[in-house]
C-alpha cells in the first residue's frame, strides 16, 4: 500500500491557478523532496497535505485512508515549519508536549514520548530551557522533536534548514538523514536547495509552472532530465544549453554549434521532428584544453576556482555562452582563448518543445 497518495489535486486563488492536476504516490518510509523555484506550487501542495489549505479538486490519501476532508489534527501528519513556530514563554519540554496535552494524551505517555524524542535529537540537556536560550540549530531540533512526539505516519518539512548558517545546515542535514532511519514514517520535504534534495531524498519531485516536471531518483534527475527546465534547474552550475542544427549522419544525431564546430552525440535520430534543437552538456563534460586541442575554441570570461576543480565560463565565437571544467590548479585566466573538448557521448538533446532526448542505453 502507498504511504501517501495525491490524486488529481488542483488549487487556484481566485482566477490564478496554483496547482494543476497533481498526482503522486509515496512508498512506505520513503523520503521525497519537492524541489522547484518560488511560485512553483510546492509549498501550497505541502499545506494541502497538512490541512492548512483546501484543494479545489482531487484527493489526498494516507495509508489508504482519505484525509483531505479531515481537520489537520486528525490526519496522522506532523509539520515542521521554516520559522520553528515555537512558543517563546514555554520550555523546550513544554513546546514538545503542548500538542499532546491538547490531544488529551495521558501525562505519563507524554513524558515518555518527550524523553524519547529528546534522546533521538540529543537535546536532553535543553529540556528546561526556553527557545530564546537556544541556537538556531537547537531550536530547529525542538521543532522536529515536537513533530516526532506525535508519532505521525508522515512528516512534512517546509524548508526546515533555510534559516541555518552553512555549518549548521550541513550538520542538521546529517541529523535528518539519521532521523529518517529511526522513525517508521514517510517524509515530504519542500526545498529550493538542490543539495538538500540530492542528499536526503529517495526521489525528487521537480515542480514548475503549477505542474510536476519530473519524478525520479536524484541521479536519474541529474543524468536524464525530462525537459530543458529540469536540465537548467538541477545541477550547479546549470547544464549548458546551446542552440544547434542537426547534421544528417546515420542512426545517431550529429549537430553543428553556432560557430560551425560539430558534435557527434549518442542520441538516436528517430523521434525528432522539425524545429530547433538545443544541445545539453554538463560542465564536467566540457573539458578545457589548449587552444586548437578540442572540439572548438572559446574566450574565457570568468574563472571560478573551487579547489578540487576549476569552472571556466567562456563564450564561443558565435556568442553562445558555455561552462567547462579544468583541473583544480588550472592556469587559465580571464581573457584567454582555450580549447573545449566536448564529450558528445554524454550530451543530451532537447527538441522544440523542450523534451529531453538522451544517449541510448549502452551507447
Amino acid at each position: 500500500m502507498n504511504s501517501l497518495e495525491l490524486i488529481n489535486v488542483r488549487k487556484a486563488y481566485g482566477k490564478t491557478p496554483v496547482l494543476d492536476d497533481i498526482s503522486l504516490a509515496l512508498e512506505p518510509r520513503e523520503f521525497v523532496a519537492f524541489l522547484g523555484p518560488s511560485g512553483s506550487g510546492k509549498s501550497t501542495l505541502l499545506r494541502i497535505i497538512a490541512g492548512l489549505e483546501t484543494a479545489d479538486a482531487g484527493e489526498v490519501r494516507l495509508d489508504g485512508r482519505r484525509i483531505d476532508q479531515l481537520p489537520p489534527g486528525d490526519r496522522g501528519v506532523a509539520m515542521v515549519f521554516q520559522h520553528y513556530a515555537l512558543y517563546p514563554h514555554m520550555t523546550v519540554r513544554g513546546n514538545m508536549a503542548f500538542g499532546l496535552k491538547n490531544a488529551h494524551v495521558p501525562p505519563a505517555e507524554i513524558a515518555a514520548r518527550v524523553a524519547e524524542a529528546a534522546r533521538i535529537l540529543e537535546i536532553e540537556a535543553h529540556l528546561d530551557k526556553r527557545p530564546g536560550q537556544l541556537s538556531g540549530g537547537q531550536r530547529q531540533r525542538v521543532a522536529i522533536g515536537r513533530a516526532i512526539v506525535k508519532h505521525p505516519r508522515l512528516f512534512l518539512l517546509d524548508e526546515p534548514l533555510s534559516n541555518l548558517d552553512a555549518a549548521l545546515r550541513m550538520r542538521t542535514r546529517l541529523e535528518l538523514a539519521d532521523l529518517r532511519q529511526r522513525v517508521d514514517a514517510a517524509f515530504v520535504m519542500v526545498t529550493h536547495d538542490q543539495a538538500e534534495a540530492m542528499t536526503l531524498a529517495d526521489r525528487i519531485v521537480v515542480m514548475n509552472d503549477r505542474r510536476i516536471q519530473q519524478v525520479g531518483a536524484p541521479m536519474e534527475i541529474y543524468l536524464r532530465p525530462a525537459n530543458s527546465f529540469v536540465a537548467r534547474f538541477v545541477g550547479s552550475p546549470a547544464m549548458n544549453l546551446l542552440p544547434v542544427e542537426p547534421v544528417a549522419n546515420g542512426a545517431l544525431v550529429r549537430v553543428r554549434l553556432g560557430d560551425g564546430a560539430e558534435v557527434e552525440t549518442r542520441v538516436a535520430l528517430n523521434g525528432f521532428g522539425g524545429g530547433t534543437l538545443e544541445l545539453g552538456l554538463r560542465p564536467e563534460n566540457v573539458e578545457v584544453t589548449a587552444p586548437g586541442g578540442g572540439t572548438t575554441d572559446a574566450k574565457v570570461e570568468l574563472v571560478e576556482r573551487l579547489g578540487e576543480r576549476t569552472l571556466v565560463y567562456a563564450k564561443l565565437r558565435s556568442g553562445d555562452e558555455i561552462t567547462g571544467e579544468d583541473e583544480g590548479n588550472s592556469r587559465v585566466r580571464v581573457g584567454d582563448v582555450v580549447g573545449l573538448r566536448i564529450k558528445g557521448e554524454r550530451a543530451h538533446l532537447f527538441d522544440a518543445q523542450g523534451v529531453g532526448h538522451h544517449a541510448e542505453a549502452g551507447a
